[in-house]
């Protein structure tokens, strides 16, 4: 069965994909969109289980990615920000810290009571400062892992044990493996901009963004072959099978891999459990971490979510998440486990009554992001076919997004050659 032919087929409709056949629908361009799920988004989804909204995996999204603020319109998503900082769990106490520039008056308070030296405030300013030239660190010169660059700059004690655990919640690598270019983009924008949850969850994400293009879109259509077709493609599905110029390989990259041959990238893998409780929980809209020298469990992060975006919540209810990485043997630690070290880094008590609302493994969550860091991965395989997602740029939402404009734009200088070519 034939459905006619298009200009361009997109296969897959997480944010590459969406924001790529976006940009070429919006060019004239007749585009179509075969999702294998039963929803748009990839890796960015929300359920809601009894009136609860749990990410898969814990998220956030930052309004000061580039891509996104061109991509759609931000405050759509009505965003409710966390606060600006870290809260910390250190052995006799907890601890606050806020963004210096956001809260300027907070320093001297965090220096006498925040555990921070003089001397470690000059050694993560010493490793941040090649953020202010973000030009430098996309070329990947002299790059090192952030484990490297941060025993370089000083940065010990109390502070590094923070900054090791808020980066492995971020970049899902508690080895400091992680390009420190990479981490140093990442860190710039944290201090550009403060995220935040969107208050319908983060697939409100990829429903803003597929809106335009919703007649497009054809879900449950698991692609099984991909063949020359002339000049074009032809593309099967079951037991359907269009034909096109282009085809859009969005998928994840073990799903392009199988596609087009394109090695995939190794991933990271996190799990997130998400819990109900009616009481009370004292703490803030800061994301929480361990940062005792010996921590007694597994997580990265804790946050109390319905502290930061009410509607993650029944009324009378709060929402609790915390997310641990998962090992090389593919292991993730049970639950037991997470919600005991949870309450102890937030200094609760009565865990036992928390309610587990679901538990999200993702076991390939994130491409690894080794240095020297490589910010643009070719985007068209030997054969002709195009490859976006955050393994073909930056492994984040920003990474994901810029590559689906690469390919959008490279579609777009293929055309216009042929077309001269054949005038």
């Amino acid at each position: 069965m034939s459905h006619g032919d298009y200009d361009v087929l997109v296969i897959g409709a997480g944010l590459a994909g969406l924001r790529c056949a976006a940009l070429l629908a919006s060019s004239g361009r007749s585009v179509a969109v075969w999702e294998s799920g039963d929803a748009v988004g990839g890796r960015v989804r929300t359920d809601v289980v009894d009136g609860f909204r749990c990410d898969r995996g814990f998220q956030v999204l930052n309004p000061a990615y580039p891509e996104l603020r061109r991509a759609i319109d931000v405050p759509a998503l009505r965003l409710h920000p966390f606060l600006a900082g870290v809260a910390i769990r250190d052995t006799d106490r907890a601890r606050h810290w806020v963004h210096p520039l956001r809260a300027p008056r907070r320093l001297p308070g965090m220096l006498t009571g925040g555990g921070l030296r003089p001397r470690d405030v000059v050694a993560l300013m010493r490793w941040a400062a090649p953020a202010l030239r973000p030009a430098t660190l996309t070329e990947g010169r002299d790059d090192v892992s952030v484990a490297d660059a941060l025993d370089r700059s000083g940065v010990d004690g109390l502070a590094r044990r923070v900054v090791d655990k808020f980066l492995a919640g971020v970049v899902l690598d508690d080895q400091g493996s992680t390009s420190n270019a990479f981490t140093l983009l990442l860190a710039r924008m944290f201090a550009l901009g403060v995220p935040g949850l969107p208050a319908e969850g983060m697939q409100a994400l990829p429903r803003l963004m597929s809106a335009p293009i919703a007649d497009r879109i054809t879900l449950n259509h698991r692609v099984d072959r991909i063949v020359r077709d002339g000049r074009g493609w032809a593309v099967s599905a079951g037991g359907d099978t269009v034909r096109a110029s282009h085809v859009v390989v969005a998928t994840d990259p073990q799903t392009a891999e199988t596609l087009t041959g394109a090695p995939a990238p190794p991933m990271k893998g996190v799990v997130t459990d998400w819990w109900a409780t009616e009481d009370t929980i004292p703490g803030s809209r800061l994301l929480w971490v361990d940062g005792r020298p010996t921590p007694p469990g597994p997580l990265v992060n804790t946050a109390i979510v319905s502290a930061v975006a009410p509607g993650y919540a029944p009324a009378g209810h709060h929402l609790i998440a915390a997310s641990a990485l998962i090992g090389g043997d593919g292991e993730a630690p049970p639950e037991s486990v997470t919600r005991t070290h949870a309450a102890d880094i937030l200094r609760v008590t009565g865990a036992q009554g928390w309610s587990l609302v679901t538990r999200h493994v993702v076991p390939e969550a994130l491409p690894v992001q080794p240095p020297p860091l490589r910010v643009r991965r070719p985007v068209r395989t030997p054969d002709g076919l195009w490859l976006c997602g955050d393994h073909r740029d930056t492994a984040s939402i920003q990474g994901a997004l810029v590559s689906g404009r690469r390919v959008a734009d490279a579609i777009d200088r293929c055309d216009r050659r042929s077309d001269t070519a054949h005038a």
